[in-house]
């Protein structure tokens, strides 16, 4: 929490006073929303939201990081199983984004799967910037977090009005999530 009320006191003795909401996007924005991107269900506005920037967290998790050192592909697929586990205990509504933007002809994809949606971005769009427009599109109607250690990216998403959680603070979520799910299989 230190951390983020340093962030926020930086950003606007930068950019100025921070007021939830109070941007109005143009009239005609390139993508109004996520939903109009990619199909992805909006919820309620009690649902909370969970963006993670796949290969940030990757690569700054250390058993994951060592995986991709071998293979790429099999570090994603840890990935994707570690944050289905932790969605189930949390019940947030995860979408984990990998930049595809290096891939040529790359339209961007959206699949779910173990209950969170996985985002692989279109040519020329990253990780950061489908997460940037997300974290408008969303904050706007719904508490949502951003994890990535990616200094740039947390000031721009806490001037969308959305929390950031680094990596560290993700892992160790994680953790508590299969701590409590190691419990609830001991009592059965």
């Amino acid at each position: 929490y230190a951390e983020d009320k340093e962030l926020q006191d930086i950003f606007e003795r930068t950019y100025g006073k921070v007021e939830r909401r109070a941007f109005e996007p143009s009239k005609k924005p390139a993508r109004t929303s996520l939903a109009d991107h990619y199909d992805v269900t909006i919820h309620s506005e009690d649902t909370e939201y969970l963006l993670v920037d796949g290969y940030n967290i990757i690569f700054s998790w250390d058993e994951l990081r060592d995986i991709a050192a071998r293979d790429v592909n099999a570090a994603r697929e840890a990935l994707v199983n570690v944050l289905s586990n932790y969605q189930g205990v949390r019940r947030c509504h995860l979408i984990l984004v990998f930049d595809a933007y290096k891939v040529k002809g790359g339209t961007g994809s959206i699949e779910q799967r173990g209950g969170i949606h996985i985002v692989y971005t279109k040519e020329a769009e990253t990780a950061d910037m489908y997460i940037e427009q997300a974290s408008y599109d969303l904050s706007r109607k719904h508490r949502v977090r951003v994890a990535t250690s990616d200094g740039m990216e947390q000031m721009i998403i806490l001037g969308h009005g959305a929390e950031r959680i680094s990596a560290t603070e993700l892992h160790w979520e994680v953790e508590q999530a299969n701590e409590h799910i190691e419990a609830i299989l001991k009592k059965l």
